[in-house]
Protein backbone atom coordinates (compact mmCIF):
# COMPACT_ATOMS: atom_id res chain seq x y z
CA UNK A 1 0.00 0.00 0.00
CA UNK A 2 1.72 3.21 -1.02
CA UNK A 3 1.92 6.00 1.40
CA UNK A 4 -0.08 9.52 1.60
CA UNK A 5 2.35 12.49 2.70
CA UNK A 6 2.01 15.85 3.73
CA UNK A 7 4.60 18.06 5.05
CA UNK A 8 5.37 19.71 8.48
CA UNK A 9 8.23 21.37 10.43
CA UNK A 10 8.63 23.78 13.37
CA UNK A 11 9.26 27.60 13.66
CA UNK A 12 12.39 26.35 15.69
CA UNK A 13 13.64 24.85 12.31
CA UNK A 14 14.23 28.78 10.79
CA UNK A 15 16.71 30.15 13.23
CA UNK A 16 19.47 32.51 14.26
CA UNK A 17 22.26 30.00 13.62
CA UNK A 18 23.40 30.07 17.52
CA UNK A 19 25.51 26.69 18.67
CA UNK A 20 26.96 26.05 22.34
CA UNK A 21 29.94 27.33 20.72
CA UNK A 22 29.02 30.79 19.28
CA UNK A 23 26.21 33.43 19.03
CA UNK A 24 23.41 34.00 16.54
CA UNK A 25 24.81 34.79 13.40
CA UNK A 26 21.16 35.91 11.45
CA UNK A 27 18.19 38.37 12.51
CA UNK A 28 15.62 36.92 13.84
CA UNK A 29 12.23 36.25 11.68
CA UNK A 30 9.20 36.80 13.59
CA UNK A 31 7.02 34.03 14.19
CA UNK A 32 3.80 35.49 11.79
CA UNK A 33 6.51 36.08 8.75
CA UNK A 34 7.33 32.20 9.28
CA UNK A 35 4.30 30.87 9.02
CA UNK A 36 3.76 32.78 5.96
CA UNK A 37 6.57 30.72 4.59
CA UNK A 38 5.02 27.36 4.85
CA UNK A 39 3.06 27.22 2.11
CA UNK A 40 5.86 28.76 -0.23
CA UNK A 41 7.67 25.98 0.76
CA UNK A 42 5.45 23.51 0.20
CA UNK A 43 4.33 22.74 3.73
CA UNK A 44 0.72 22.22 5.24
CA UNK A 45 1.65 21.44 8.85
CA UNK A 46 3.11 22.88 11.98
CA UNK A 47 4.35 21.43 14.71
CA UNK A 48 4.51 23.36 17.61
CA UNK A 49 5.78 24.08 21.12
CA UNK A 50 3.12 25.21 24.02
CA UNK A 51 5.22 28.56 24.12
CA UNK A 52 5.43 28.35 20.29
CA UNK A 53 1.74 28.63 20.43
CA UNK A 54 1.04 30.49 23.41
CA UNK A 55 4.04 32.88 24.44
CA UNK A 56 4.57 33.53 27.84
CA UNK A 57 2.35 31.23 29.00
CA UNK A 58 3.48 30.97 32.63
CA UNK A 59 2.22 34.08 33.21
CA UNK A 60 -1.16 33.93 31.78
CA UNK A 61 -4.40 32.65 33.50
CA UNK A 62 -6.02 29.81 31.66
CA UNK A 63 -8.59 31.39 30.10
CA UNK A 64 -5.74 33.99 28.50
CA UNK A 65 -4.02 30.98 27.42
CA UNK A 66 -7.16 29.69 25.84
CA UNK A 67 -7.92 33.13 24.07
CA UNK A 68 -3.98 33.11 22.90
CA UNK A 69 -4.72 29.48 21.54
CA UNK A 70 -7.33 30.34 19.41
CA UNK A 71 -6.03 33.62 18.08
CA UNK A 72 -3.39 31.15 16.90
CA UNK A 73 -5.59 28.82 15.29
CA UNK A 74 -7.10 31.51 13.51
CA UNK A 75 -4.19 32.54 12.02
CA UNK A 76 -3.52 29.04 10.99
CA UNK A 77 -6.96 28.79 9.47
CA UNK A 78 -6.28 31.70 7.34
CA UNK A 79 -3.15 30.67 5.84
CA UNK A 80 -4.60 27.11 5.11
CA UNK A 81 -2.03 25.29 7.86
CA UNK A 82 -3.15 22.37 10.55
CA UNK A 83 -1.19 22.00 13.79
CA UNK A 84 0.35 18.60 13.90
CA UNK A 85 1.46 18.55 17.17
CA UNK A 86 1.83 20.57 20.44
CA UNK A 87 4.83 19.60 22.77
CA UNK A 88 5.70 20.75 26.21
CA UNK A 89 8.71 23.11 26.15
CA UNK A 90 10.43 21.31 30.03
CA UNK A 91 13.56 22.26 29.64
CA UNK A 92 14.32 25.84 29.57
CA UNK A 93 12.61 26.33 33.10
CA UNK A 94 14.95 26.82 35.69
CA UNK A 95 12.74 24.37 37.45
CA UNK A 96 13.76 21.63 34.91
CA UNK A 97 17.60 21.70 35.52
CA UNK A 98 17.21 18.63 36.90
CA UNK A 99 14.48 17.00 34.54
CA UNK A 100 10.46 17.71 34.88
CA UNK A 101 8.68 14.76 35.62
CA UNK A 102 11.90 13.13 37.10
CA UNK A 103 13.06 15.75 39.16
CA UNK A 104 14.14 15.18 42.79
CA UNK A 105 12.28 18.04 44.24
CA UNK A 106 8.62 17.30 44.50
CA UNK A 107 8.05 20.84 43.13
CA UNK A 108 9.80 20.77 40.29
CA UNK A 109 7.66 17.69 39.24
CA UNK A 110 4.63 19.89 40.18
CA UNK A 111 5.49 22.61 37.58
CA UNK A 112 6.15 19.80 34.65
CA UNK A 113 3.17 18.49 35.38
CA UNK A 114 0.96 21.66 35.85
CA UNK A 115 2.74 22.78 32.83
CA UNK A 116 1.84 19.76 30.80
CA UNK A 117 -1.61 20.17 31.36
CA UNK A 118 -1.78 23.67 29.99
CA UNK A 119 -0.17 21.92 26.72
CA UNK A 120 -3.12 19.77 26.53
CA UNK A 121 -5.68 22.32 26.46
CA UNK A 122 -3.48 24.17 24.37
CA UNK A 123 -3.72 21.41 21.82
CA UNK A 124 -7.73 21.01 22.18
CA UNK A 125 -7.97 24.81 21.85
CA UNK A 126 -6.07 24.71 18.45
CA UNK A 127 -8.15 21.70 17.31
CA UNK A 128 -5.43 18.92 17.25
CA UNK A 129 -5.25 15.81 19.20
CA UNK A 130 -1.52 14.66 19.36
CA UNK A 131 0.95 15.98 22.50
CA UNK A 132 4.52 15.34 21.66
CA UNK A 133 7.08 14.19 24.60
CA UNK A 134 11.00 14.87 23.92
CA UNK A 135 11.83 13.70 27.55
CA UNK A 136 14.77 15.92 27.03
CA UNK A 137 15.93 16.47 30.50
CA UNK A 138 14.07 13.09 31.89
CA UNK A 139 17.63 11.53 32.74
CA UNK A 140 20.33 12.62 34.67
CA UNK A 141 24.27 13.12 34.92
CA UNK A 142 25.21 10.45 37.28
CA UNK A 143 23.26 7.25 37.85
CA UNK A 144 23.41 7.50 41.32
CA UNK A 145 21.89 10.44 41.67
CA UNK A 146 18.27 9.04 40.52
CA UNK A 147 16.35 5.65 40.98
CA UNK A 148 15.60 4.41 37.44
CA UNK A 149 12.80 2.37 38.73
CA UNK A 150 11.44 5.52 40.62
CA UNK A 151 12.12 7.40 37.53
CA UNK A 152 10.45 5.35 34.99
CA UNK A 153 7.30 5.44 36.99
CA UNK A 154 7.10 9.19 37.25
CA UNK A 155 7.62 9.50 33.54
CA UNK A 156 4.35 6.55 33.02
CA UNK A 157 2.08 8.58 35.55
CA UNK A 158 3.30 12.10 34.06
CA UNK A 159 1.53 11.10 31.08
CA UNK A 160 -1.29 9.38 32.86
CA UNK A 161 -2.02 12.76 33.99
CA UNK A 162 -2.12 14.14 30.39
CA UNK A 163 -4.38 11.19 29.20
CA UNK A 164 -6.89 11.61 32.19
CA UNK A 165 -6.63 15.31 31.17
CA UNK A 166 -8.28 14.77 27.79
CA UNK A 167 -9.78 11.68 26.28
CA UNK A 168 -8.98 12.45 23.17
CA UNK A 169 -5.41 13.22 23.17
CA UNK A 170 -2.63 10.82 22.17
CA UNK A 171 0.82 10.77 23.24
CA UNK A 172 3.87 10.35 21.08
CA UNK A 173 6.75 9.72 22.81
CA UNK A 174 10.43 11.44 20.38
CA UNK A 175 13.09 9.22 22.36
CA UNK A 176 16.37 10.06 22.19
CA UNK A 177 19.43 8.16 23.94
CA UNK A 178 21.32 11.33 25.18
CA UNK A 179 21.60 15.08 25.24
CA UNK A 180 21.32 17.31 27.17
CA UNK A 181 21.28 14.56 29.94
CA UNK A 182 24.21 12.25 29.50
CA UNK A 183 21.78 9.65 30.34
CA UNK A 184 17.82 9.15 29.48
CA UNK A 185 15.64 6.84 30.76
CA UNK A 186 13.53 6.47 27.52
CA UNK A 187 16.29 6.46 25.17
CA UNK A 188 15.01 4.47 22.09
CA UNK A 189 11.72 3.70 20.52
CA UNK A 190 11.64 0.35 22.31
CA UNK A 191 11.51 1.90 25.63
CA UNK A 192 8.92 4.35 24.44
CA UNK A 193 6.35 1.58 23.27
CA UNK A 194 7.03 -0.08 26.87
CA UNK A 195 6.51 3.15 29.26
CA UNK A 196 2.90 3.28 27.09
CA UNK A 197 2.16 -0.66 28.95
CA UNK A 198 3.01 1.04 32.25
CA UNK A 199 0.03 3.84 31.61
CA UNK A 200 -3.91 3.80 32.06
CA UNK A 201 -4.61 3.44 28.61
CA UNK A 202 -2.00 1.97 26.28
CA UNK A 203 -3.95 2.52 23.33
CA UNK A 204 -3.26 6.15 23.10
CA UNK A 205 0.95 6.31 23.66
CA UNK A 206 2.68 5.60 20.52
CA UNK A 207 5.83 7.15 19.47
CA UNK A 208 7.58 9.93 16.76
CA UNK A 209 10.64 9.13 15.16
CA UNK A 210 13.71 11.26 14.85
CA UNK A 211 15.90 9.79 12.37
CA UNK A 212 18.99 11.36 14.31
CA UNK A 213 18.03 10.21 17.41
CA UNK A 214 18.10 6.76 16.28
CA UNK A 215 21.55 7.09 15.04
CA UNK A 216 22.54 8.37 17.80
CA UNK A 217 21.75 5.15 19.73
CA UNK A 218 23.68 3.37 17.09
CA UNK A 219 20.28 1.95 15.54
CA UNK A 220 19.38 2.33 12.13
CA UNK A 221 16.27 5.00 11.81
CA UNK A 222 14.26 2.50 8.93
CA UNK A 223 14.60 -0.53 11.99
CA UNK A 224 13.10 1.77 14.30
CA UNK A 225 10.50 2.97 12.27
CA UNK A 226 9.82 -0.68 11.30
CA UNK A 227 9.65 -1.79 14.72
CA UNK A 228 6.67 0.98 15.43
CA UNK A 229 4.82 -0.18 12.34
CA UNK A 230 4.57 -3.49 13.39
CA UNK A 231 3.49 -2.36 16.90
CA UNK A 232 1.06 0.13 15.13
CA UNK A 233 2.58 3.02 17.19
CA UNK A 234 4.11 5.23 14.51
CA UNK A 235 2.37 8.38 14.82
CA UNK A 236 4.88 10.67 13.77
CA UNK A 237 8.40 11.27 12.43
CA UNK A 238 11.12 13.89 12.36
CA UNK A 239 13.11 13.24 9.34
CA UNK A 240 16.77 14.73 9.03
CA UNK A 241 20.26 13.48 8.88
CA UNK A 242 23.70 13.16 11.63
CA UNK A 243 27.11 12.76 10.78
CA UNK A 244 28.51 9.64 13.44
CA UNK A 245 28.02 9.38 16.94
CA UNK A 246 28.49 12.83 18.52
CA UNK A 247 26.22 15.64 19.28
CA UNK A 248 22.15 16.15 17.77
CA UNK A 249 22.91 17.68 14.37
CA UNK A 250 19.47 17.54 12.48
CA UNK A 251 21.31 18.36 8.69
CA UNK A 252 18.93 18.05 5.89
CA UNK A 253 17.51 14.61 5.44
CA UNK A 254 19.79 12.49 3.17
CA UNK A 255 22.93 15.19 3.40
CA UNK A 256 25.44 12.10 4.56
CA UNK A 257 23.59 9.06 4.19
CA UNK A 258 21.37 8.73 1.03
CA UNK A 259 20.67 5.11 1.10
CA UNK A 260 19.68 5.48 5.09
CA UNK A 261 17.24 8.16 3.81
CA UNK A 262 16.41 6.19 1.15
CA UNK A 263 15.38 3.20 3.50
CA UNK A 264 13.70 4.90 5.24
CA UNK A 265 11.29 6.64 2.34
CA UNK A 266 10.82 3.02 0.81
CA UNK A 267 9.86 1.73 4.27
CA UNK A 268 7.14 4.00 5.25
CA UNK A 269 5.91 4.22 1.43
CA UNK A 270 5.59 0.23 1.60
CA UNK A 271 3.82 0.21 4.50
CA UNK A 272 0.97 2.90 4.10
CA UNK A 273 2.34 6.01 6.40
CA UNK A 274 0.19 8.67 5.90
CA UNK A 275 -2.83 7.14 5.30
CA UNK A 276 -4.21 7.98 8.85
CA UNK A 277 -3.10 11.04 8.59
CA UNK A 278 0.27 10.84 9.81
CA UNK A 279 3.03 13.91 8.77
CA UNK A 280 6.23 13.69 7.53
CA UNK A 281 8.15 16.09 9.70
CA UNK A 282 11.30 17.69 9.29
CA UNK A 283 13.25 18.64 12.39
CA UNK A 284 16.33 20.22 10.24
CA UNK A 285 18.72 23.04 11.32
CA UNK A 286 20.33 25.77 8.36
CA UNK A 287 23.78 25.57 8.36
CA UNK A 288 25.07 28.26 10.80
CA UNK A 289 27.19 30.00 7.38
CA UNK A 290 23.85 30.60 5.79
CA UNK A 291 23.07 33.64 5.54
CA UNK A 292 19.61 35.00 6.78
CA UNK A 293 17.42 35.30 3.16
CA UNK A 294 18.30 32.19 2.33
CA UNK A 295 17.65 30.51 5.91
CA UNK A 296 15.09 27.97 4.62
CA UNK A 297 16.33 26.22 2.14
CA UNK A 298 17.31 23.13 4.36
CA UNK A 299 13.64 22.74 4.46
CA UNK A 300 13.16 22.87 0.67
CA UNK A 301 16.19 20.87 0.36
CA UNK A 302 14.71 17.94 2.25
CA UNK A 303 11.38 18.02 1.23
CA UNK A 304 12.96 17.84 -2.12
CA UNK A 305 15.49 14.65 -1.56
CA UNK A 306 12.25 13.01 0.57
CA UNK A 307 10.02 13.44 -3.15
CA UNK A 308 13.31 12.40 -5.16
CA UNK A 309 13.73 9.53 -3.00
CA UNK A 310 10.15 8.28 -2.92
CA UNK A 311 10.28 8.68 -6.69
CA UNK A 312 13.23 6.15 -6.88
CA UNK A 313 11.66 3.92 -4.46
CA UNK A 314 8.68 3.36 -6.73
CA UNK A 315 10.37 2.83 -9.65
CA UNK A 316 12.86 0.61 -8.01
CA UNK A 317 12.73 -2.80 -10.03
CA UNK A 318 11.15 -5.04 -7.64
CA UNK A 319 10.86 -8.16 -9.27
CA UNK A 320 14.46 -8.06 -9.58
CA UNK A 321 14.89 -7.36 -5.84
CA UNK A 322 12.75 -10.62 -5.02
CA UNK A 323 14.67 -12.47 -7.89
CA UNK A 324 17.73 -11.61 -5.78
CA UNK A 325 16.31 -12.70 -1.96
CA UNK A 326 14.73 -15.91 -3.70
CA UNK A 327 18.43 -16.90 -4.75
CA UNK A 328 20.03 -15.24 -1.98
CA UNK A 329 21.95 -13.10 -3.65
CA UNK A 330 22.77 -10.31 -1.63
CA UNK A 331 25.74 -8.80 -3.02
CA UNK A 332 23.67 -8.99 -6.44
CA UNK A 333 20.94 -6.69 -4.51
CA UNK A 334 23.47 -4.81 -2.95
CA UNK A 335 24.65 -3.32 -6.29
CA UNK A 336 21.13 -3.21 -7.70
CA UNK A 337 20.61 -0.74 -5.14
CA UNK A 338 23.70 0.78 -5.74
CA UNK A 339 22.70 1.72 -8.91
CA UNK A 340 19.45 2.71 -8.98
CA UNK A 341 20.48 5.21 -6.59
CA UNK A 342 23.15 6.54 -8.78
CA UNK A 343 20.88 6.04 -11.62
Amino acid sequence: MAGTFRFSFGPWNIHEGADPFGPTVRDSIEFGKKIKIYKELGFDGVQLHDDDAVPDMNNLSASQINDEAKKLKSLLDNEGLVPEFVAPRLWEDPRTVDGGYTANDPKCREYALERSKKTVDIAEALGCNLIVLWLAREGTYIREAKDSKVAVERIAEAANVMLDRNPNIKIAIEAKPNEPMDHTYIPTIGHAIGLGLLTNDASRVGCLIESAHSILAGLDPSDEMGYALAHDKLWGVHLNDQNGLKFDQDKSFGSVDLRRAFNQVRLLDKHGYGNNGEWIGLDVKAMRTQKVETSSKHLANSKEIFLKLLELSRSLDEKAVEAAIAERDYEELDLLIMKHLLA
